[in-house]
Order: structure tokens, then sequence, then C-alpha cells
């Protein structure tokens, strides 16, 4: 990246929004076709889920809520819409395929919250923002795959929705590093705050309950 990239933004974008006081955490759709190389969709993410696993234990360990989401799609796709027409590999999502299983490592907790969705945003024709509106969240602590499409999309619905977005960008993976880098670039310079897992687990430790 140029110097004269960074200078560029820098005039136009250059300001953070910083930590909320009630935070919750996503984990968005670490499901097993991100993981199984036989997968249209694989990844090579492993490095991501351990950061997210990582900051969901500090999570945890402060009471603050942890959320997860899968797609799921109707046997025959009748939920499907465009999404599912453009990107034929969400064919690995139908319900009951072994693909949108959880991955070895992450199975979710009586007191997490499970969101599944048929679209790129975790917000997107679900019941998400009245849920974090109802519990009194702030801000929503972002991680998952993939970083140019489903991270992407609900990092600008959480600022959409008046959530102050906070992106981790060890705990998000895609399956090139180009567009993994140019998107956390982006929702840095003009949605979110992007931030090392380091600064979040830091702030998690520090938080008051």
């Amino acid at each position: 990246m140029s110097e004269d990239l960074l200078e560029n933004y820098r005039r136009a974008y250059d300001n953070r929004i910083g930590y909320g006081k009630r935070p919750a955490l996503i984990l968005v759709d670490f499901v097993e076709a991100y993981f199984d190389p036989t997968c249209d969709l694989y990844a090579g993410v492993d490095e991501a889920l351990a950061s997210a696993l990582r900051v969901r234990a500090s999570a945890r360990a402060k009471g603050v809520p942890v959320i997860l989401t899968n797609v799921v799609y109707h046997q025959k796709a009748l939920d499907g819409g465009r999404f599912y027409q453009k990107a034929k590999v969400l064919k690995n999502f139908l319900c009951g395929s072994p693909m949108g299983a959880w991955p070895k490592g992450l199975v979710p907790e009586d007191d997490e919250l499970v969101v599944s969705k048929q679209y790129p945003s975790a917000f997107f024709g679900t019941s998400l923002a009245s849920t974090l509106t109802t519990w009194g969240i702030d801000s929503l602590i972002i991680t998952g795959v993939t970083t140019s499409g489903c991270i992407r999309a609900t990092c600008v619905d959480t600022c959409s929705h008046g959530f102050i977005p906070i992106v981790v960008a060890e705990a998000c993976g895609d399956r090139h590093k180009a567009p993994h880098e140019a998107n956390l670039f982006d929702m840095n310079a003009k949605y979110a705050d992007v931030v090392s897992e380091a600064d979040v687990l830091a702030y998690l430790q520090n938080l008051e309950v």
C-alpha cells in the first residue's frame, strides 16, 4: 500500500469511535464449509477461529453476551433469494448439509444465542438488532468469515443500526489475503474501528461489569 493512498484516506477518513460500555460479541458463520478442504468454500481460516475463540473466552469471563451465526436454507432453497441465485456455493448450506455444522473446537453454549440467516448480514431478515437493543447493547465486537462478505455486510449494518462496530482483524478470515486486507482497510476507514486481538482482549479484561 503506497504512502499516497494512506495519506489520501487520512485526509478524508481519520477517526476512531472507540469502544462502547455494553458490548456483545458475534462469531459470524464459523461453520465446517470454511474448514473442509473438499468444500468449494474452504478458506483455511483456522487461525481466525482460534483468535475468535480466545476473544470469546475473555468475553464470557466478563459476562459479555455471545452470538453465533450460521447460514441455513430450506432444502429446496425456497428462501435463498438473489444471494443464493448468484453464489452457487451456498448449496452447501441447504438444511441438513454437514458443511453447515459447527467446526471442531466450536460448540455453542446454552447461554449463547444462535442466529440463522439467509443473507450476508447477520442483521438482514433476523431479529438481531431488536435483540441487541433489548439487551442494552451499544457495541458489537465482530469476528468470523469471510471478511469481504458476511463480515463486511454485518459491519455496515452494525453501524447503520446505531451500534459501534469493532472488527477484530486476526479473528476474521477470507479465502485470500488481498480481499481480507482491503476490506479491513475500508471498514476501518468508513464504518468501524478495526482492532487487534491483543487490543480487544485488553479492553475486555478491563471492562467494568
